[in-house]
């Protein structure tokens, strides 16, 4: 096990535009952090440096408190697991396992004991002697993160290692790496753009976009207070809703408070100083709503945090899911998705309100997209 530090690394290639820029990142012994973002943000190649397969351009790489820039990959005391499995197709799952151990010169009763060990810790004894082509998708991605745990590295990589597996084997094998995670107590570093996977498997969740890091916390950190409209976005399924009113001030029985409203939308921002949004008065601001925050039916009159807000539309799309409803909304020209109960008696083309509790709403500055972060 061992720690891994990231101090303004950038990567680029040629004269184009940083595919990484100035990453700062630490992941502490034992963590299980994951790299989140869309196509092309940047998180592969962040993991490949990590590994020792693409070079640093800028910035200082450290595993376990050494330097590795320019330490070669085999001399790094890492194992990778690659979304293609990448397992040798004419050699048996035992051979796979004890390939790199062989070409380590390891002696042959510790290769014997490691394989053994590793085999029945992932279940791969009945399928010592098959070859890949005799495998499932599930048991070959386990074979391939069994011939990283024979290695018994510091830090193990993952990059995408589930995209080509079904759904149901990409969650059985999804709750495998996490026990896994659990077993060995090991560093790992997961790559990933599916939000499903970083929400359920990272201790800590790093969300790039175009090279950067745009935010690091706790899944659940990130998900209820996204740094900015990027995040809100992409975390969350369905994602955040966001909509654009303007910002003006009212008063109420017991003082000064402010909301964002139009004709079609009312959204109170009580947990926000009147002095904090006084600047945007009269100006669009951005406000976000997750789905499950949303109610059918106009408002009450009041909650213990506050006011309710309400927006009017008409639905455009139920989509039953069993246990829940996603009703999907067309509001002040924005199509909004309401998470609701698996009893919806509302149609397609019905007019309908939505409400929502002034504590679900988040604010984001129109100009940098950034967070406007809550006062009360």
């Amino acid at each position: 096990m061992a720690t891994v530090q990231l101090e303004s690394v950038s990567k680029s290639y040629g004269n184009g535009p940083l595919a990484v820029d100035s990453v700062d990142l630490s992941i502490a012994d034992g963590e299980f952090m994951v790299l989140l973002g869309p196509s092309g943000c940047g998180k592969s190649t962040t993991l490949r440096m990590i590994a020792g397969i693409e070079s640093i351009t800028s910035g200082q790489l450290s595993i376990d408190g050494r330097v590795v820039n320019n330490v070669p990959a085999r001399d790094r005391d890492i194992a990778m697991v690659f979304q293609s499995y990448a397992l040798y197709p004419h050699m048996t799952v035992a051979d796979n396992l004890a390939f790199g151990l062989r070409r380590r010169s390891v002696p042959k009763p510790e290769i014997a004991r490691r394989v053994r060990e590793v085999s029945d810790l992932l279940g791969l004894a009945p399928y010592l002697a098959r070859k890949p082509s005799a495998l499932s998708g599930g048991q070959r991605q386990r074979v391939a993160l069994g011939r990283a745990m024979v290695r018994e590295p510091q830090v193990f990589l993952f990059d995408e290692p589930l995209s080509n597996l079904d759904a149901a084997l990409r969650v059985n094998t999804r709750n495998e790496l996490i026990r896994q995670h659990h077993r060995l107590g090991s560093t790992m570093i997961y790559v990933t753009h599916d939000q499903v996977e970083a929400m359920t498997m990272g201790n800590r969740v790093c969300v790039m976009n175009a090279g950067r890091v745009v935010q690091i916390g706790s899944p659940l950190e990130v998900y209820w207070n996204p740094a900015d409209t990027f995040v809100a976005r992409f975390l969350g399924s369905p994602p955040m809703n966001l909509l654009e009113l303007p910002a003006s001030t009212a008063t109420s029985g017991t003082g000064d408070w402010c909301r964002a409203s139009n004709e079609n939308a009312t959204v109170p921002l009580t947990l926000w100083h009147p002095a904090t949004l006084a600047p945007y008065a009269g100006k669009q601001m951005i406000i976000g709503v997750r789905a499950e925050d949303l109610r059918l039916g106009p408002p009450a009159e009041t909650t213990s945090t506050g006011r309710l807000g309400w927006l009017h539309g008409r639905i455009d799309a139920i989509e039953p899911l069993g246990a829940e409803t996603l009703v999907l909304v067309s509001a002040n020209g924005t199509e909004v998705t309401a998470r609701l109960g698996r009893d919806v008696s509302a149609r397609v083309g019905e007019a309908v309100t939505l409400s929502f509790d002034a504590a679900a709403v988040h604010l984001f500055d129109p100009v940098t997209t950034k967070a406007i972060a809550r006062e009360r």
